[in-house]
């Protein structure tokens, strides 16, 4: 991993699946009543990081969970996740739907990835992207902090990508779960608040 000092040029943003099916009122997860409020109040608690990382030239990269659709619409589920989200139909997490889309008050990105599973890197763009536009560094956000960010975050520091994790700008279904999830990637990861991520892009 590289020890080159902090520069927000070089410094990707990495949104993790907070979209309008998971977020929004009206979207897929809320229709299937799994709605949590931690959750909830991630993109108003990560907007100061995506600000301050944009006006240093740095990245904003939205990485969002897709159900292919195949024969007559009827979106491509595996059997894991159709079990734990039965309530998942046709149109849900759809590519190019509202559902799918980054939630607006975080928009716009400047890279958007299509991912199928719990990992960005996994079957996607993600690597090339990321190494095309000359970014080494990932501030990690999202949901949920032991399936997509921390798959996301492991999947990273195997790549060489020096990575942080927002503590705060984290979430899963259940507290205790994001803690665990934390303290386990903070031995691969640097862990930090939202507010310590502005105040080190705004002083690099």
């Amino acid at each position: 991993m590289a020890n080159t000092a902090f520069d927000p040029r070089s410094t990707g943003l990495l949104i993790v699946d907070l979209q309008n099916d998971f977020l929004h009122p009206e979207g897929a997860y809320a229709r299937g009543e799994q709605v949590s409020a931690d959750i909830a109040a991630l993109p108003q608690r990560v907007l100061p990081v995506a600000e301050a990382l944009r006006a240093r030239g740095g990245w904003v990269v939205s990485t969002q969970f897709t159900l292919v659709p195949g024969k007559g619409g009827e979106p491509l589920i595996s059997p894991h996740l159709k079990a734990l989200r039965p309530f998942l139909d046709k149109g849900d997490f759809c590519p190019g739907a509202w559902g799918h889309q980054l939630v607006d008050r975080l928009q716009p990105a400047d890279l958007t990835i299509e991912k199928v599973a719990y990992s960005a890197f996994y079957m996607t763009r993600t690597e090339w992207v990321l190494r095309k536009v000359g970014i080494d560094r990932l501030i990690v956000c999202g949901i949920v902090t032991n399936g997509g960010v921390a798959s996301t975050v492991r999947d990273a520091h195997v790549r060489d990508f020096r990575t942080y994790v927002l503590s705060d700008g984290c979430a899963a279904f259940k507290p205790e779960v994001h803690d665990h999830a934390i303290a386990d990637l903070s031995t691969i990861s640097t862990a930090l608040t939202c507010a310590d991520a502005v105040t080190m892009i705004e002083e690099a």
